[in-house]
């Protein structure tokens, strides 16, 4: 059973934490009565509440229709989140059926969740939309517990020059011959533009011979709770300027999916090599410095 021992706290974060969705929300799920927005990492529902038969005052009518409205609002949310997919083979409702105490705290997540409106219809109809985090307190219960805390990575050094070399060589043959030092990259923009792929929480992106060079095992739990695994956009410029990934980020081309639910991405062997030159780019994987551009 997944450790919820901080859960209490985290439910708080979700609901406080939670970020408004937005015009630069860019790639969305939409769903029966609402969305997942997963540029921004939340998910909202509507609900319809109408006001009762019996001779009420207009404001207990409105009070009652609202009250109505809220908990359609939060049924609608827990039907979505159990399909959110954790990984390209498990979604949220997979994991609800194997653990009740999980249950119980999504469910308290999305009783939690913050009203960003509210409007009553001219005849007494209260319609209520509430959304929360994806982050935070959701995602320390749904995400895999092989993502663990990472240890601080240690960068290594650059080669030291050969000692001793032949005093035939001429002096500046070192100069000559010695390769550049690989450029350092501070995150990761994977172009998946034009591949069927689902957006999930968790990912892995291959190399053509199927090796893992970013998944569950590259990332700290803290950066992944924090601010989720991946971010999805569906512009590449975007994508590239964006703080997440920093100044130098180093872009990718998908070639295809991987899994039962195509979030997985294959890159080239070559892209992957230069993922893997340096301690440095083991850094921005363990902090989730990754992008995602799909259509």
């Amino acid at each position: 059973m997944r450790r919820i021992s901080i859960v209490a706290l985290l439910v708080i974060l979700s609901v406080f934490f939670t970020s408004d969705f937005n015009a630069e929300s860019q790639v969305f799920e939409q769903k029966p009565n609402g969305k997942i927005d997963w540029t921004q990492g939340a998910v909202q529902a509507a609900g319809i509440g109408v006001p009762p038969e019996k001779d009420f005052s207009r404001h207990v009518a409105q009070a009652k229709a609202l009250a109505s409205a809220k908990v359609v609002a939060q049924h609608n949310l827990l039907e979505i989140v159990k399909t959110i997919r954790i990984d390209s083979e498990n979604k949220v409702k997979d994991i609800l059926r194997q653990d009740a105490a999980i249950t119980e705290n999504i469910e308290s997540i999305v009783r939690n969740g913050r009203l960003v409106k509210q409007e009553y219809l001219s005849d007494g109809t209260a319609k209520v939309t509430i959304r929360i985090n994806l982050h935070g307190g959701f995602a320390q219960l749904i995400l895999p517990l092989d993502i663990r805390q990472i240890e601080p990575i240690k960068p290594v050094g650059p080669t030291e020059p050969v000692q001793n070399a032949p005093s035939s060589l001429p002096a500046d043959h070192s100069a000559r011959v010695s390769r550049p030092s690989s450029p350092v990259f501070t995150g990761l923009v994977v172009d998946a533009g034009g591949l069927a792929i689902n957006p999930a929480m968790t990912i892995k992106i291959l190399d053509e011979n199927g090796r893992d060079v970013y998944g569950p095992a590259y990332v700290s739990r803290e950066f992944a709770v924090g601010r989720g695994m991946v971010k999805y956009v569906n512009d590449i410029t975007t994508a590239q300027s964006d703080p997440r990934v920093m100044d130098n980020p180093l872009t990718v081309k998908g070639l295809e999916t991987r899994g039962a639910g195509c979030s997985d991405i294959i890159i080239s062997n070559a892209d992957a090599s230069k993922i893997r030159s340096s301690s440095e780019h083991l850094l921005f994987l363990k902090k989730c410095r990754v992008i995602v551009v799909i259509n």
